[in-house]
Protein backbone atom coordinates (compact mmCIF):
# COMPACT_ATOMS: atom_id res chain seq x y z
CA UNK A 1 0.00 0.00 0.00
CA UNK A 2 2.74 2.49 0.93
CA UNK A 3 4.52 2.44 -2.44
CA UNK A 4 1.26 2.93 -4.39
CA UNK A 5 0.51 6.21 -2.65
CA UNK A 6 1.79 9.42 -4.19
CA UNK A 7 2.59 12.96 -3.09
CA UNK A 8 2.10 15.89 -5.47
CA UNK A 9 5.17 17.75 -6.68
CA UNK A 10 4.33 20.99 -4.88
CA UNK A 11 3.94 19.18 -1.55
CA UNK A 12 7.27 17.41 -2.12
CA UNK A 13 8.86 20.79 -2.89
CA UNK A 14 7.49 22.23 0.35
CA UNK A 15 8.83 19.27 2.34
CA UNK A 16 12.25 19.65 0.75
CA UNK A 17 12.33 23.40 1.39
CA UNK A 18 11.28 23.00 5.01
CA UNK A 19 13.91 20.32 5.59
CA UNK A 20 16.68 22.43 4.12
CA UNK A 21 15.74 25.34 6.38
CA UNK A 22 16.08 23.29 9.60
CA UNK A 23 19.15 21.95 11.35
CA UNK A 24 17.10 19.43 13.34
CA UNK A 25 15.54 16.16 12.13
CA UNK A 26 12.10 16.81 10.68
CA UNK A 27 8.69 16.37 12.27
CA UNK A 28 6.20 18.67 10.56
CA UNK A 29 2.71 18.85 9.10
CA UNK A 30 2.08 20.01 5.54
CA UNK A 31 -1.33 21.13 4.31
CA UNK A 32 -2.12 21.39 0.60
CA UNK A 33 -4.58 24.30 0.67
CA UNK A 34 -5.37 24.35 -3.08
CA UNK A 35 -6.26 20.65 -2.88
CA UNK A 36 -8.40 21.35 0.19
CA UNK A 37 -10.36 24.07 -1.62
CA UNK A 38 -10.81 21.90 -4.73
CA UNK A 39 -12.10 19.00 -2.64
CA UNK A 40 -14.51 21.30 -0.79
CA UNK A 41 -15.83 22.75 -4.05
CA UNK A 42 -16.37 19.27 -5.48
CA UNK A 43 -18.30 18.21 -2.37
CA UNK A 44 -20.51 21.28 -2.47
CA UNK A 45 -21.16 21.00 -6.22
CA UNK A 46 -22.40 17.43 -5.68
CA UNK A 47 -25.15 18.60 -3.30
CA UNK A 48 -28.74 18.46 -4.59
CA UNK A 49 -31.05 21.49 -4.33
CA UNK A 50 -32.15 22.28 -0.79
CA UNK A 51 -29.03 20.85 0.85
CA UNK A 52 -26.21 22.81 2.52
CA UNK A 53 -22.64 21.99 3.53
CA UNK A 54 -21.16 23.31 6.78
CA UNK A 55 -17.58 22.65 7.93
CA UNK A 56 -17.25 21.18 11.44
CA UNK A 57 -14.07 22.99 12.47
CA UNK A 58 -13.30 20.56 15.31
CA UNK A 59 -11.66 18.39 12.63
CA UNK A 60 -9.00 21.05 12.06
CA UNK A 61 -9.45 24.59 13.36
CA UNK A 62 -6.19 26.11 12.13
CA UNK A 63 -6.84 29.61 10.77
CA UNK A 64 -5.45 28.80 7.32
CA UNK A 65 -7.75 25.78 7.01
CA UNK A 66 -10.85 27.75 8.01
CA UNK A 67 -9.91 30.68 5.76
CA UNK A 68 -9.50 28.35 2.78
CA UNK A 69 -12.78 26.49 3.31
CA UNK A 70 -15.00 29.41 4.37
CA UNK A 71 -15.58 30.76 0.84
CA UNK A 72 -16.37 27.23 -0.35
CA UNK A 73 -18.89 26.01 2.25
CA UNK A 74 -22.23 27.42 3.38
CA UNK A 75 -21.20 27.92 6.99
CA UNK A 76 -19.33 26.58 10.02
CA UNK A 77 -20.24 24.30 12.92
CA UNK A 78 -18.60 25.13 16.28
CA UNK A 79 -18.57 23.49 19.68
CA UNK A 80 -16.80 25.80 22.15
CA UNK A 81 -15.99 29.37 23.07
CA UNK A 82 -12.49 28.91 21.67
CA UNK A 83 -13.91 27.81 18.33
CA UNK A 84 -16.20 30.86 18.34
CA UNK A 85 -13.13 33.08 18.56
CA UNK A 86 -11.41 31.25 15.71
CA UNK A 87 -14.46 31.29 13.44
CA UNK A 88 -15.17 34.96 14.06
CA UNK A 89 -11.56 35.78 13.10
CA UNK A 90 -12.06 34.17 9.70
CA UNK A 91 -11.17 36.36 6.71
CA UNK A 92 -14.49 35.40 5.05
CA UNK A 93 -17.38 35.77 7.54
CA UNK A 94 -19.78 32.85 7.33
CA UNK A 95 -22.96 31.81 9.18
CA UNK A 96 -22.23 29.49 12.10
CA UNK A 97 -24.01 27.31 14.63
CA UNK A 98 -23.02 26.18 18.13
CA UNK A 99 -23.30 22.50 19.01
CA UNK A 100 -22.12 20.08 21.66
CA UNK A 101 -22.91 19.03 25.23
CA UNK A 102 -21.85 21.01 28.28
CA UNK A 103 -22.09 24.50 26.82
CA UNK A 104 -21.05 27.20 29.28
CA UNK A 105 -23.37 30.12 29.96
CA UNK A 106 -20.46 32.37 28.96
CA UNK A 107 -20.26 30.54 25.61
CA UNK A 108 -24.00 31.03 25.10
CA UNK A 109 -23.78 34.75 25.82
CA UNK A 110 -20.72 35.19 23.61
CA UNK A 111 -22.39 33.29 20.79
CA UNK A 112 -25.49 35.48 20.92
CA UNK A 113 -23.43 38.65 21.03
CA UNK A 114 -21.42 37.51 18.02
CA UNK A 115 -24.44 36.62 15.91
CA UNK A 116 -24.79 32.83 16.14
CA UNK A 117 -27.30 31.54 13.60
CA UNK A 118 -28.70 28.76 15.80
CA UNK A 119 -27.95 26.60 18.82
CA UNK A 120 -28.15 22.83 18.72
CA UNK A 121 -29.76 22.09 22.09
CA UNK A 122 -28.73 18.88 23.85
CA UNK A 123 -31.11 18.55 26.83
CA UNK A 124 -34.14 19.92 28.65
CA UNK A 125 -31.79 21.54 31.16
CA UNK A 126 -29.99 23.32 28.34
CA UNK A 127 -33.31 24.65 27.02
CA UNK A 128 -33.89 26.32 30.40
CA UNK A 129 -30.36 27.76 30.61
CA UNK A 130 -30.46 29.05 27.04
CA UNK A 131 -33.81 30.74 27.68
CA UNK A 132 -32.39 32.47 30.77
CA UNK A 133 -29.36 33.74 28.87
CA UNK A 134 -31.46 34.92 25.92
CA UNK A 135 -33.93 36.69 28.21
CA UNK A 136 -31.12 38.48 30.06
CA UNK A 137 -29.86 39.79 26.71
CA UNK A 138 -33.40 40.53 25.44
CA UNK A 139 -32.55 38.33 22.47
CA UNK A 140 -34.71 36.06 20.29
CA UNK A 141 -32.73 32.90 19.56
CA UNK A 142 -33.43 30.19 16.93
CA UNK A 143 -32.67 26.65 18.11
CA UNK A 144 -32.56 23.11 16.78
CA UNK A 145 -33.23 20.22 19.12
CA UNK A 146 -30.67 17.44 18.90
CA UNK A 147 -32.41 14.06 18.79
CA UNK A 148 -30.99 10.75 19.98
CA UNK A 149 -33.28 8.50 17.91
CA UNK A 150 -33.85 4.80 18.05
CA UNK A 151 -31.83 3.18 15.25
CA UNK A 152 -31.69 -0.32 13.81
CA UNK A 153 -28.47 -2.15 14.63
CA UNK A 154 -27.53 -2.62 10.97
CA UNK A 155 -27.14 1.15 10.52
CA UNK A 156 -24.46 1.43 13.20
CA UNK A 157 -20.81 2.39 12.76
CA UNK A 158 -17.68 1.95 14.89
CA UNK A 159 -18.33 5.14 16.88
CA UNK A 160 -21.99 5.59 17.79
CA UNK A 161 -23.30 8.98 18.90
CA UNK A 162 -27.00 8.03 18.95
CA UNK A 163 -29.33 5.06 19.01
CA UNK A 164 -27.77 4.02 22.33
CA UNK A 165 -26.97 5.52 25.73
CA UNK A 166 -24.78 8.58 25.06
CA UNK A 167 -24.32 12.11 26.47
CA UNK A 168 -25.53 13.50 23.14
CA UNK A 169 -28.99 14.78 22.35
CA UNK A 170 -32.49 14.15 23.66
CA UNK A 171 -34.00 10.67 23.54
CA UNK A 172 -36.71 10.45 20.91
CA UNK A 173 -39.16 9.37 23.63
CA UNK A 174 -38.61 12.77 25.32
CA UNK A 175 -38.80 14.84 22.15
CA UNK A 176 -42.39 15.99 22.65
CA UNK A 177 -41.46 17.38 26.10
CA UNK A 178 -38.43 19.16 24.65
CA UNK A 179 -40.45 20.70 21.82
CA UNK A 180 -43.02 21.89 24.34
CA UNK A 181 -40.28 23.42 26.51
CA UNK A 182 -38.89 25.41 23.56
CA UNK A 183 -42.37 26.48 22.47
CA UNK A 184 -43.02 27.71 26.03
CA UNK A 185 -39.73 29.66 26.15
CA UNK A 186 -40.52 33.25 25.11
CA UNK A 187 -37.00 33.98 23.86
CA UNK A 188 -36.45 30.76 21.89
CA UNK A 189 -37.81 29.70 18.50
CA UNK A 190 -37.71 26.11 17.27
CA UNK A 191 -36.54 26.04 13.64
CA UNK A 192 -35.49 22.42 13.21
CA UNK A 193 -33.87 19.24 14.45
CA UNK A 194 -30.28 18.03 14.57
CA UNK A 195 -29.08 14.43 14.49
CA UNK A 196 -25.45 13.32 14.51
CA UNK A 197 -25.80 9.61 15.01
CA UNK A 198 -22.38 8.16 14.27
CA UNK A 199 -18.85 8.75 13.07
CA UNK A 200 -16.45 6.84 10.80
CA UNK A 201 -19.25 5.81 8.43
CA UNK A 202 -17.52 4.43 5.34
CA UNK A 203 -20.52 2.72 3.67
CA UNK A 204 -22.54 5.02 1.42
CA UNK A 205 -25.49 2.58 1.22
CA UNK A 206 -25.74 2.35 4.99
CA UNK A 207 -25.58 6.13 5.36
CA UNK A 208 -28.20 6.50 2.68
CA UNK A 209 -30.55 4.28 4.70
CA UNK A 210 -29.72 6.27 7.83
CA UNK A 211 -30.73 9.57 6.18
CA UNK A 212 -33.87 7.93 4.81
CA UNK A 213 -34.86 6.91 8.35
CA UNK A 214 -34.59 10.57 9.45
CA UNK A 215 -36.66 11.85 6.54
CA UNK A 216 -39.36 9.26 7.15
CA UNK A 217 -39.78 10.59 10.71
CA UNK A 218 -39.42 14.26 9.78
CA UNK A 219 -43.21 14.90 9.38
CA UNK A 220 -43.92 13.40 12.82
CA UNK A 221 -41.14 15.37 14.52
CA UNK A 222 -42.22 18.59 12.84
CA UNK A 223 -45.87 18.06 13.80
CA UNK A 224 -44.92 18.18 17.50
CA UNK A 225 -44.28 21.94 17.24
CA UNK A 226 -46.90 24.54 18.08
CA UNK A 227 -46.01 26.32 14.81
CA UNK A 228 -44.76 23.54 12.51
CA UNK A 229 -44.50 25.92 9.55
CA UNK A 230 -41.48 27.55 11.28
CA UNK A 231 -39.70 24.20 11.62
CA UNK A 232 -37.83 23.90 8.33
CA UNK A 233 -34.28 22.64 9.03
CA UNK A 234 -32.96 19.11 9.39
CA UNK A 235 -29.27 19.02 10.29
CA UNK A 236 -28.04 15.47 9.62
CA UNK A 237 -24.59 16.01 11.11
CA UNK A 238 -21.50 14.51 9.56
CA UNK A 239 -19.85 11.22 10.41
CA UNK A 240 -18.57 10.41 6.90
CA UNK A 241 -15.50 8.26 7.40
CA UNK A 242 -12.11 8.17 5.72
CA UNK A 243 -10.67 4.84 4.61
CA UNK A 244 -7.15 4.98 6.05
CA UNK A 245 -6.43 1.34 5.27
CA UNK A 246 -7.39 1.49 1.58
CA UNK A 247 -6.96 5.16 0.59
CA UNK A 248 -8.03 4.56 -3.01
CA UNK A 249 -11.46 3.32 -1.86
CA UNK A 250 -13.30 6.24 -0.28
CA UNK A 251 -16.91 7.01 0.61
CA UNK A 252 -19.13 7.63 -2.43
CA UNK A 253 -20.18 11.18 -1.61
CA UNK A 254 -21.69 11.90 -5.03
CA UNK A 255 -23.75 8.70 -4.84
CA UNK A 256 -25.09 9.69 -1.43
CA UNK A 257 -26.00 13.17 -2.69
CA UNK A 258 -27.76 11.79 -5.76
CA UNK A 259 -29.89 9.40 -3.67
CA UNK A 260 -30.68 12.16 -1.16
CA UNK A 261 -31.78 14.48 -3.94
CA UNK A 262 -34.18 11.89 -5.31
CA UNK A 263 -35.70 11.29 -1.90
CA UNK A 264 -36.14 15.02 -1.17
CA UNK A 265 -37.74 15.59 -4.59
CA UNK A 266 -40.35 12.96 -3.76
CA UNK A 267 -41.39 14.65 -0.48
CA UNK A 268 -44.35 17.06 -0.25
CA UNK A 269 -42.67 19.41 2.23
CA UNK A 270 -38.98 18.53 2.37
CA UNK A 271 -36.80 20.15 5.01
CA UNK A 272 -33.73 22.23 4.32
CA UNK A 273 -31.08 19.55 4.89
CA UNK A 274 -27.67 20.52 6.23
CA UNK A 275 -24.52 18.42 6.51
CA UNK A 276 -21.80 19.42 8.96
CA UNK A 277 -18.70 17.61 7.69
CA UNK A 278 -15.28 17.70 9.33
CA UNK A 279 -13.02 14.73 8.67
CA UNK A 280 -14.15 14.07 5.10
CA UNK A 281 -13.48 17.70 4.16
CA UNK A 282 -10.03 18.27 5.65
CA UNK A 283 -8.33 14.86 6.02
CA UNK A 284 -7.09 14.54 2.45
CA UNK A 285 -5.07 17.77 2.38
CA UNK A 286 -2.69 16.89 5.23
CA UNK A 287 0.70 15.13 5.44
CA UNK A 288 2.82 14.36 8.51
CA UNK A 289 6.52 14.09 7.60
CA UNK A 290 8.92 12.53 10.11
CA UNK A 291 12.62 11.75 9.88
CA UNK A 292 14.10 8.34 10.70
CA UNK A 293 16.37 8.53 13.76
CA UNK A 294 17.14 4.85 14.26
CA UNK A 295 16.35 1.34 13.01
CA UNK A 296 16.50 -1.78 15.15
CA UNK A 297 15.27 -5.36 15.44
CA UNK A 298 13.80 -6.53 18.75
CA UNK A 299 12.65 -10.11 19.28
CA UNK A 300 12.45 -10.52 15.54
CA UNK A 301 10.39 -7.36 14.86
CA UNK A 302 11.86 -4.43 12.98
CA UNK A 303 11.31 -0.92 14.36
CA UNK A 304 11.84 2.41 12.65
CA UNK A 305 12.24 5.08 15.33
CA UNK A 306 11.29 8.53 14.03
CA UNK A 307 11.25 12.12 15.18
CA UNK A 308 7.76 12.95 16.49
CA UNK A 309 5.16 10.31 17.31
CA UNK A 310 1.65 9.96 18.65
CA UNK A 311 2.03 13.06 20.85
CA UNK A 312 1.96 15.01 17.56
CA UNK A 313 -0.16 12.70 15.42
CA UNK A 314 -2.53 10.81 17.71
CA UNK A 315 -4.94 9.74 14.98
CA UNK A 316 -3.66 6.16 14.38
CA UNK A 317 -3.59 5.35 18.10
CA UNK A 318 -6.98 7.01 18.68
CA UNK A 319 -8.62 5.05 15.86
CA UNK A 320 -6.66 1.85 16.34
CA UNK A 321 -5.38 1.55 12.79
CA UNK A 322 -2.02 1.26 11.06
CA UNK A 323 -1.60 4.44 9.10
CA UNK A 324 -0.37 4.34 5.48
CA UNK A 325 3.26 5.36 5.08
CA UNK A 326 5.17 6.81 2.12
CA UNK A 327 8.97 6.32 2.16
CA UNK A 328 11.09 9.22 0.89
CA UNK A 329 14.70 7.94 0.95
CA UNK A 330 17.54 10.41 1.18
CA UNK A 331 19.34 8.33 -1.48
CA UNK A 332 16.74 6.66 -3.77
CA UNK A 333 19.34 4.57 -5.58
CA UNK A 334 20.73 3.10 -2.38
CA UNK A 335 17.23 2.46 -1.08
CA UNK A 336 16.30 0.54 -4.23
CA UNK A 337 19.13 -1.87 -3.50
CA UNK A 338 18.31 -2.31 0.20
CA UNK A 339 16.42 -5.04 2.00
CA UNK A 340 12.63 -5.06 1.84
CA UNK A 341 11.01 -6.11 5.08
CA UNK A 342 8.10 -5.21 7.39
CA UNK A 343 8.73 -2.35 9.83
CA UNK A 344 6.80 -0.97 12.76
CA UNK A 345 6.94 2.83 12.70
CA UNK A 346 7.24 4.42 16.15
CA UNK A 347 8.04 7.81 17.64
CA UNK A 348 10.13 9.20 20.50
CA UNK A 349 7.83 8.60 23.47
CA UNK A 350 8.67 6.40 26.45
CA UNK A 351 5.66 4.15 25.98
CA UNK A 352 5.02 1.07 23.84
CA UNK A 353 1.78 2.72 22.69
CA UNK A 354 3.68 5.28 20.62
CA UNK A 355 3.01 3.37 17.40
CA UNK A 356 2.01 5.05 14.13
CA UNK A 357 1.93 1.99 11.89
CA UNK A 358 2.73 -1.71 12.09
CA UNK A 359 4.10 -4.15 9.55
CA UNK A 360 4.77 -1.64 6.79
CA UNK A 361 6.65 -3.20 3.86
CA UNK A 362 9.48 -0.73 3.17
CA UNK A 363 12.69 -1.15 1.22
CA UNK A 364 16.14 0.10 2.20
CA UNK A 365 15.08 2.31 5.10
CA UNK A 366 18.03 4.26 6.53
CA UNK A 367 18.60 6.86 9.22
CA UNK A 368 17.95 10.27 7.69
CA UNK A 369 15.16 9.09 5.38
CA UNK A 370 11.71 10.64 5.63
CA UNK A 371 8.45 8.81 6.21
CA UNK A 372 5.31 10.71 5.20
CA UNK A 373 1.90 9.85 6.62
CA UNK A 374 -0.87 11.15 4.30
CA UNK A 375 -4.54 11.73 5.21
CA UNK A 376 -3.33 13.81 8.16
CA UNK A 377 -5.51 16.90 7.75
CA UNK A 378 -8.20 15.96 10.29
CA UNK A 379 -8.12 14.86 13.93
CA UNK A 380 -4.34 14.51 13.84
CA UNK A 381 -2.32 17.22 15.51
CA UNK A 382 -5.31 19.03 17.00
CA UNK A 383 -6.34 16.02 19.15
CA UNK A 384 -2.79 15.11 20.19
CA UNK A 385 -1.22 15.32 23.66
CA UNK A 386 1.48 17.68 22.42
CA UNK A 387 3.06 18.42 25.81
CA UNK A 388 3.79 14.80 26.74
CA UNK A 389 7.56 14.53 27.41
CA UNK A 390 7.84 18.24 26.53
CA UNK A 391 9.13 17.59 23.03
CA UNK A 392 9.10 20.63 20.71
CA UNK A 393 5.83 21.07 18.88
CA UNK A 394 5.86 20.42 15.14
CA UNK A 395 5.81 23.15 12.53
CA UNK A 396 2.68 23.35 10.42
CA UNK A 397 3.32 24.35 6.83
CA UNK A 398 0.44 25.73 4.77
CA UNK A 399 0.99 25.46 1.02
CA UNK A 400 -1.06 28.18 -0.64
CA UNK A 401 -0.04 27.68 -4.28
CA UNK A 402 0.25 24.55 -6.39
CA UNK A 403 3.37 25.88 -8.08
CA UNK A 404 6.59 24.37 -6.78
CA UNK A 405 8.23 27.79 -6.58
CA UNK A 406 5.64 29.23 -4.19
CA UNK A 407 6.71 30.08 -0.66
CA UNK A 408 4.74 28.09 1.93
CA UNK A 409 3.54 29.66 5.16
CA UNK A 410 4.89 28.03 8.32
CA UNK A 411 3.27 28.23 11.73
CA UNK A 412 5.34 27.17 14.73
CA UNK A 413 3.37 26.20 17.81
CA UNK A 414 5.13 26.96 21.04
CA UNK A 415 4.23 25.80 24.52
CA UNK A 416 2.49 28.50 26.52
CA UNK A 417 4.70 30.04 29.19
CA UNK A 418 3.27 30.81 32.65
CA UNK A 419 2.45 34.43 33.33
CA UNK A 420 5.08 36.29 35.31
Amino acid sequence: MAERLAISDHVLAAITSQRQASSEPMAAFFYDLPALAAHGRAMREALPPGVELYYAIKANSEAAIIDMLAPVVDGLELSSGGEIARACSCSTPRPWVLSGPGKLDTDMREAMRRGVEAFHVESLGEVARLQAVAAALDHQQPVLLRINPALPEDLSSRLRMAGTATPFGIDESQLADAVRAVDDAPNLALVGFHIHAMSHQRCEQRHQRLLASYLERWPQWRALARQPERVTQLNVGGGIGVNYLQPSEQFDWSGLCQALGQRLAAMDEPPLVRFEIGRFLSAFCGYYAIEVLDTKVSHGEGFVVCRGGTHQFRLPAAQGHDHPVIHLPRDPRQASEGERRPWTVVGQLCTPKDVLSRQQELQGVEVGDLLVLPLAGAYGYNISHADFLCHPRPDQVFIRDARESSEPETTSHRRAEPAS
